[in-house]
């Protein structure tokens, strides 16, 4: 990897019973977008909605409160320059687990498209949590690019987006290696040394 290094991240905190929103949070949200929320996104907000050490680092989880509906969507994700969204079709709010889609923030003179994200919003939830924490002030994050090869000793995990989205996810017993956009990797490991190791291994390109 990269020999600039500017972030390290170890394991952080399990899910715990404080790490939620309520139930009462969940039903004044609905009452305020006059609309009813789907069952998988109240049990996520009822699991990680008061965690945004794993939803919100780069991108943020919004709490029920900031929920608001744009492009016939509920948005419930904003990226961290408000240049893109992520929410819930309109349509759709009816699936217990609906789809997700996303869209770019782009001048109102220019016609804007939502494109698939994920099938269901759990597996949305799923992308969040992987990625999230390795994206903190104190996570390791490289500043140029790994070799777009499987990496060796790596399992991938199934993949989680559309398939249009570029990001997979690898995984080994002592670390968790996120690739987005083919090849920019953010990596968390079970202890320093380890994560120094993968640094070491990883074959860097254009840095």
């Amino acid at each position: 990897m990269a020999a600039d290094r500017r972030h390290r991240r170890l394991p952080g905190h399990p899910l715990r019973p404080d790490g939620g929103c309520t139930d009462a949070e969940l039903d004044a949200a609905e009452a305020r977008l006059a609309l009813k929320l789907p069952a998988a996104l109240r049990e996520a907000y009822r699991l990680i909605g008061n965690r945004p050490d794993l939803t919100g680092n780069q991108d943020t989880l919004l709490p029920p409160e900031r929920l608001y509906v744009a492009q016939d969507c509920p948005v419930h994700r904003v990226e961290n320059q408000s240049c893109a969204y992520w929410g819930i079709p309109l349509p759709a709010l009816g699936l217990a687990d609906p789809p997700t889609v996303a869209w770019p923030d782009v001048a109102p003179s220019v016609p804007l498209e939502t494109t698939p994200w994920t099938a269901t919003f759990s597996a949305e939830c799923l992308a969040v949590v992987l990625a999230e924490p390795l994206l903190d002030d104190s996570a390791h994050v490289d500043g140029g690019e790994v070799d777009p090869a499987d990496p060796t000793g790596w399992t991938e995990l199934p993949r989680i987006h559309a398939s249009g989205v570029d990001t997979r996810c690898f995984a080994r017993p002592d670390a968790l290696l996120v690739l987005q956009e083919g090849a920019w990797p953010a990596v968390c490991a079970v202890d320093e040394e380890t994560l120094d190791g993968i640094c070491e291994e990883l074959p860097a390109i254009g840095c």
